[in-house]
């Protein structure tokens, strides 16, 4: 039945009505959403819900207490479940490589070895520091043996038990050191595995050589200094540490694997395993001596200071990272003279105004007026210094053709950015410089200035200017516009250093970004770079405690 139309423009009926309701409905529910991602930022930034996520783990057998401890701890607070499967750490390598295409997303290992073997296999992509133990001998307190020394073990009234080396990760710290040792003519590895094999046990994990301690079975073990701190064992253990075994500690790695389908969360799980005021005082605890570690934050936050000249390359790496690893870099590009000011006048409120947590130069020069302030610089990449000319001109053929008259030139401010510092330096060595400033001085000439490289090609692009003094990687996207004209010279070069702030509360974080551009020589040498980093060598500083 049709209605009057008088009854279709009646309150609650109209459709202007209608809309204007379900408009005030979005707006409403707008306002609210807004407000719960301001409650769940307040709260630490946690706004990933990663309830029903399950990671699965393979730990060392002999930090299963502290991993149990922590695991329970990450699930309580974001209700992801946490698998954990336990072994020698040899043993789990080998499961690891037979089982290629499993479905585990974490490996932790007693020793740094077994995670960088994986990494070396293709097993594992990032490996994340937790902290450093060392063999020792383990004796039962109310033992009557009077066992003392590495020789004590070779005596023929006392039994012994280690973890096989081509299980477990002690094992084969121990026989690592001990090759090294030689005793009348006889390296002391071979005379202990003598006397295992005679009167003692090979065992698979730390933990069984532990047990068999405990319950008598031997008259002493040689464990991780670690267990012998852990509660069921330090009552009754006295840990015994021999010369022979006081190398370099042994560094405690989790390695995120290629094999993970959820590689973002089991990131998100391994930064917190290793953060500071998270995993490690659980780790420490237990006995282990931790890396300095990263700050916890569900979703870190880290700034990148970036010389212009490398953003053609570094922003994809930047983009990718972000994305795997669920965190927000915020890259700041400009001209090194313009980034170095912004630092010193933040610096002393790092935390509260953004200092960098990373700084790639455009050169070495630029990091040299802030070095204070950064750790040991690593050389990634260098590139040359072009002259830039219109396609087909023939006004620029050399360095001398810029300071004729009626040549209009573009070049760099020399405190602005580094390919000013870096002109002026290279002009310099024949007097080209102060010609070339004598030039801009004259009202008839065009000689202008630039803050940053990325503005130099985009003058002679446009036609005002004749020529611009720029990177050979800003000239090569647009070759098909413009022609190259070489400057003969020692100093037409840029390096392009990275470092990592003193004061980040992300220095692991920072290095595996390092490491992402480490990894990248291909897309440096494609925009016209010249890489300097073999990834196997490079590194800012060293991975044990100092990253």
């Amino acid at each position: 039945m049709n209605r009057p139309v008088s009854r279709r423009l009646e309150g609650p009926a109209s459709p202007r009505s209608g809309r204007s309701n379900l408009l005030w409905v979005l707006l409403l529910a707008g306002v609210a959403t807004i407000g719960l991602c301001v409650a769940l930022l307040s709260r630490g930034g946690r706004a990933h819900d990663s309830s029903g996520e399950t990671l699965t783990l393979y730990s060392a057998a002999g930090l299963r207490v502290p991993v149990e401890r922590i695991a329970k701890q990450y699930e309580q607070e974001y209700g992801t479940k946490i698998v954990l499967q336990y072994g020698g750490s040899n043993t789990l390598l080998n499961q690891l490589q037979v089982n290629k295409f499993g479905t585990a997303d974490l490996y932790l290992a007693a020793d740094d070895f077994y995670t960088d073997k994986a990494v070396e296999l293709g097993l594992a992509r990032e490996t994340l520091p937790a902290g450093h133990q060392r063999p020792v001998v383990a004796v039962r307190k109310d033992s009557p043996k009077k066992i003392a020394s590495l020789a004590d073990l070779l005596r023929e009234d006392v039994s012994v038990c280690i973890a096989h080396p081509d299980q477990a990760a002690v094992g084969r710290a121990v026989q690592r050191s001990l090759e090294a040792v030689t005793v009348d003519g006889t390296n002391r590895w071979a005379q202990l595995e003598a006397a295992v094999t005679r009167r003692g046990v090979f065992k698979p994990t730390v933990n069984d050589v532990a047990n068999d301690v405990k319950l008598g079975a031997v008259d002493a073990g040689i464990v991780w200094d670690t267990t012998v701190a852990m509660p069921k064992y330090r009552d009754e253990f006295v840990a015994v540490s021999v010369p022979e075994l006081e190398g370099d500690p042994n560094l405690v790695s989790l390695a995120v694997l290629t094999s993970s389908r959820e590689p973002t969360a089991a990131l998100r799980f391994a930064r917190y395993l290793t953060a500071r005021d998270k995993g490690l005082p659980v780790f420490e605890e237990a006995g282990l001596r931790p890396v300095e570690g990263d700050v916890w934050a569900e979703r870190p936050q880290i700034n990148f200071y970036c010389g212009a000249v490398n953003r053609r390359v570094v922003e994809q790496i930047v983009a990718d990272f972000q994305e795997r690893e669920g965190v927000d870099v915020n890259t700041n590009y400009d001209g090194c003279g313009i980034l170095t000011s912004r630092m010193k006048t933040i610096d002393g409120q790092k935390t509260a105004l953004g200092f960098p947590d990373v700084y790639m130069a455009c050169d070495v020069y630029y990091l040299e007026n802030v070095r204070e302030w950064f750790q040991e610089a690593a050389n990634v990449s260098d590139v040359e210094i072009v002259i830039a000319v219109p396609k087909g001109s023939t006004k620029v053929r050399t360095p001398d053709d810029l300071i004729k008259p009626g040549v209009r030139v573009a070049i760099g401010q020399p405190d602005q950015c580094t390919i000013g510092a870096l002109t002026r330096r290279m002009l310099s060595e024949d007097g080209m410089y102060d010609k070339l400033m004598a030039k801009q001085a004259d009202p008839g000439e065009v000689v202008v200035e630039k803050s940053s490289s990325a503005l130099l090609v985009p003058d002679v692009l446009t036609g005002h200017v004749d020529a611009a003094i720029a990177y050979i990687t800003d000239v090569l996207v647009n070759q098909d516009r413009i022609d190259i004209v070489r400057v003969a010279s020692p100093m037409n070069r840029a390096i392009q250093p990275l470092s990592i702030a003193k004061s980040s509360e992300h220095k692991y974080l920072v290095r595996r970004l390092f490491r992402r551009i480490v990894a990248s020589p291909e897309a440096f040498e494609s925009a016209g770079f010249h890489f300097r980093l073999a990834e196997e060598s490079a590194a800012p500083a060293s991975e044990g405690g100092h990253p």
